[in-house]
């Protein structure tokens, strides 16, 4: 149920964040395991997360743990009686946009695996490096060898390791740096008249410092009696617009819940993104040319595994995919379905 960071919620009237664990439409993974006796570790870089992926988890039984390197000196209770999770981990608070962020998360994930030996131990780190920084930069070199190393710590510890990413990430400005954006909902506001179109942007988030809720992926809803065909047919000639479509036909496109992308998806040309209206976007702390992700370019990932298997080559291997391929790895299990 959980299709971006942000949307409208048409049962309240209001546009919200999608990190209440009241959004959920199933008990998660971590859930599960714990609730089979085994032992969950969950390290996020970022507290928005964390009510979502520490959903119906236990603590206090020796089971369980969970915590954000953001809040990394507040985890006493996910910790079980640790202090801070800076302090166990004997490292300092890290700055919410850096690379240390995801250090963090992944030194934790290291010590856990061979201190505490966990069934099941999740990781994730921020894109913030990645957004600021293109592929070859030293700072995204050293980022990524930081990353090397600790993936080869883990994979030392003798568990199955699957590495993936939830997108990729393209250059999303013009060669005078600025962003490249289209303002939709100021299209809108002019076309069909203010107040009949709402502009949902489900990148957007607290952390706005490197994308300032800039991607290539929105939604559209529409007052009822619209004529939603007719909208999509102009939104398609939009510059800047690569695809509009029912929302109907993007969830089944793109696996995502029908009731929660609006009536319109719209995907931006490779080299751009969409925009609500351009008094709304707050690019001050933009201090590097925009990349940003939502797109179809940014579709494929990496998918790594630490053992010798078969994955299927016909293009339906999801980045979510990544627990079923670790627990078929793990009970040396063939992969069905």
């Amino acid at each position: 149920g959980i299709c971006g960071n942000y949307f409208y919620d048409r049962n309240s009237g209001r546009e919200v964040m999608m990190n209440d664990a009241g959004f959920l439409r199933a008990q998660t993974i971590f859930k599960a395991a714990s609730e089979a006796g085994g032992r969950v570790g969950v390290v996020t870089a970022k507290d928005k997360l964390l009510a979502l992926l520490g959903s119906g988890l236990e603590f206090g039984n020796g089971r369980t743990i969970c915590f954000s390197a953001e809040r990394s000196r507040d985890a006493t209770q996910a910790l079980n009686g640790i202090d801070s999770a800076d302090r166990w981990l004997e490292r300092p608070q890290p700055h919410t946009y850096s690379a240390e962020l995801s250090e963090f998360v992944l030194a934790a994930g290291v010590k856990l695996l061979r201190e505490w030996e966990p069934d099941l131990l999740y990781l994730t780190t921020t894109d913030y490096i990645q957004h600021k920084f293109e592929p070859g930069h030293a700072t995204a070199n050293a980022f990524i060898a930081m990353c090397d190393r600790y993936i080869g710590m883990l994979d030392s510890s003798g568990a199955v390791v699957v590495v993936t990413a939830d997108h990729g990430m393209k250059p999303k400005h013009g060669p005078d740096g600025g962003p490249s954006v289209v303002f939709i909902q100021d299209f809108l506001d002019r076309w069909v008249g203010r107040g009949s179109a709402r502009v949902i942007l489900p990148i957007t988030d607290p952390y706005v410092a490197h994308h300032g809720s800039l991607g290539s992926f929105a939604t559209v809803y529409l007052e009822p009696g619209a004529d939603i065909p007719k909208v999509v047919s102009t939104l398609e000639s939009v510059p800047g617009i690569k695809e509009a479509e029912l929302g109907s036909a993007a969830a089944a496109k793109f696996d995502l819940p029908p009731d929660r992308i609006g009536d319109i998806v719209l995907i931006a040309e490779q080299g751009m993104t969409i925009g609500t209206s351009e008094g709304s976007h707050d690019l001050s702390m933009l201090d590097a040319p925009l990349r940003s992700h939502g797109g179809l370019s940014e579709q494929e990932v990496p998918f790594l595994v630490n053992r010798a298997m078969e994955l299927p080559k016909d293009g339906s291997l999801r980045n979510y995919d990544a627990f079923h391929i670790a627990a078929s790895a793990a009970s040396e299990e063939p992969i069905d379905g």
